[in-house]
Parts: structure tokens; sequence; C-alpha cells
């Protein structure tokens, strides 16, 4: 071998180096154990919806899957975390809609919904219902929207720029009402301070609030899915109330940093598919009115991505103001 070619053999031997690591490293995931960041509170829908689905994604894996629950500023917390891990595949987000706002209600935050992370799958949507107390006297959802238009009204959300916080956006601006905000750390906390009549109000995730509402601890005006919910089938849309634009769509799912190997996050939709397809996660997804959302993790990114324009357009057209 002359001493040209010799160099240019080591040279491409040296170039291709730095990606052996990680080619091996996706042929070789996952050997320990996963951290999955739920970005709020334990109780909280995607909280729960993300622990029914991890629960056999972790058996399929043959791995531990520990989930951190890091609530805060909408979800903007949790999610900052992941943003900055390593790209192993060894952490992992389970997010919310909420992903999608971030950058909305955060003009300042450290990454970009979009651009920091690979989607993975999603793994449904959910309705948000809205919910008050028995003791305000409201029965119906245009009760509650002459209430408001007559007097101020609060409505708790699970944090500035969560999906309960857009929601219930979403449904003033459409209804022509004002109302005060008042943001909580996750979705118990909000709906505790609903049960009590403290706040007025909330547009909540089904899978949280559906026990409240079978034990008579919050009543049901309206659902904000394109759809009635077979969870609370008498329950009717606030599209059908007249409302236009008031619908909202709750999505949960799996994300990971963005450089993650493709391969990896291959194996996590397709395993990750697989569980949601798990008979004890179907039972589970069934009463709480959780609808398939069949996305590729190009889709899935395509839709992030619209979200984030669409949730901007929302600020300035409902005139927030965050801080």
């Amino acid at each position: 071998m002359t001493t040209r070619r010799r160099f240019l053999h080591f040279a491409g031997a040296t170039l291709a180096m730095p990606m052996l690591p990680r080619s091996a490293q996706a042929q070789t995931w996952p050997a320990r154990n996963i951290r999955a960041v739920i970005p709020f509170s334990a109780g909280s829908t995607i909280d729960i919806v993300g622990r029914i689905v991890l629960d056999p994604l972790s058996q399929q894996l043959g791995q531990t899957i520990v989930v951190e629950n890091r609530g805060g500023a909408g979800g903007s917390i949790g999610s900052a975390v992941v943003a900055k891990a390593d790209p192993d595949g060894y952490t992992i987000l389970i997010n919310a809609s909420a992903h999608s706002s971030a950058k909305a209600a955060y003009p300042n935050i450290s990454y970009d919904p979009a651009d920091d992370f690979a989607a993975v799958i999603p793994f449904g949507t959910v309705p948000n219902v809205t919910l008050v107390a028995p003791g305000k006297g409201i029965k119906t959802l245009q009760d509650l929207v002459a209430k408001a238009k007559s007097g101020s009204l609060s409505y708790a959300s699970a944090g500035v720029g969560s999906a309960t916080h857009w929601a219930a956006e979403r449904f003033r601006l459409s209804a022509g009402f004002t109302a005060v905000h008042v943001p909580f750390r996750g979705g118990p906390e909000a709906l505790t301070e609903v049960m009590t009549g403290r706040v007025d109000f909330t547009l909540m995730g089904m899978s949280s609030a559906l026990s409240l509402i079978r034990d008579g601890k919050l009543v049901p005006l309206a659902v904000s899915t394109a759809k009635r919910s077979s969870a609370l089938p008498d329950v009717p849309t606030s599209l059908e109330l007249g409302l236009a634009n008031s619908d909202y769509t709750f999505w949960m799912g799996m994300l990971a940093p963005k450089k993650t190997p493709p391969a990896i996050i291959e194996r996590l939709r397709s395993e990750t598919a697989k569980a949601l397809q798990n008979p004890n996660v179907l039972a589970k997804f069934m009463p709480q009115g959780i609808e398939p959302l069949p996305l590729s993790p190009a889709a899935f990114d395509a839709l992030i991505k619209k979200e984030v324009a669409a949730n901007i357009e929302l600020v300035k057209a409902a005139g927030l103001k965050f801080n």
C-alpha cells in the first residue's frame, strides 16, 4: 500500500470512528434503566396515561422505566431537563399538548419544543371536560357563559401553557367573556380548588377528572372534542352548543432529545405501538374516552410544529400577557 493510500485509509477509518459508539449503542439499547420525565404532578392526566403505557413497555424492553415527575411552568421545567439530556435513549419525555404551547406561554424558555426534540409516538387524545362544583348551581355550559358575562369568574389550570390552560382560553375566546386564570402545578391541585368552590371552573383532562365526576364532586358541562366522549355520552360538546372553534385536541405522547439515534427512536416507537395494543392498556383507556392518534414520528413532528405556530397566534388573538 502506498503512503498516500495508507494515509487515506487511516483518515477514512478515523472519520468513521465517532459513528461507531452511537451505532453500537443503538444495537445494544436498552442496557440499563430508562428515565421517563413527566413534566406534571402525579395524578395529572398525562401522569395517569403515561404510567398505563410505560408499564407494559418496560416489560417488553426488559428494563425498568423510572418515572420522574418534574412539574411546574406548564410542563416547561421537565421538558427542559429532557431537551438537555444525553440523546442516548435513556431519557425520554412523556408530555401532552402543553408541549406545543410552551413557546407561546414562555417566549424565553431555554429550549425549542419542535427543534430540540424527536417526536416518537402519540398515545392518543383525551377529552377536556368543563367542570364546576355542584354548589355553584350552574347546570349547563350556557349558564356558565351567562354568569361569566355578568361578572368576573376564575378558572383553574394545571399551569400556564398547559393543555388545560389552552383549552380554557379557546373556550373563553369563543364564548366572548373574560375570566381570571388561576394556574397550579398540576391537574389534581386545580381540581381540588374547583371542588371547594374557591375557583369557579376548569377544563380538565378526562383521565384525572372522571372519578370525581362519577362521585358527584364535580359537574361536567361540556367536552371540548369534535364529537361526544364515550366516557360521558350524555355530556354535549361545546361545538354542539354553538361555540365555534372552542374544541381543543389534547394529545399525549412520547418524545426524546433531538439527536437520539434513529434506530432507538424506531425501537421506542414500535414497542410503544405494541404496548398501546396491550389488552390491559386498551381496557384502561376505554372508560376514559381516550381515542387513538396513529401518527408516524415525522407526522407527529409536523403536528407539533403546526401547533407551536397556532398557539402563538392564539396568544395574540386572546390578548394574553405572560411574564
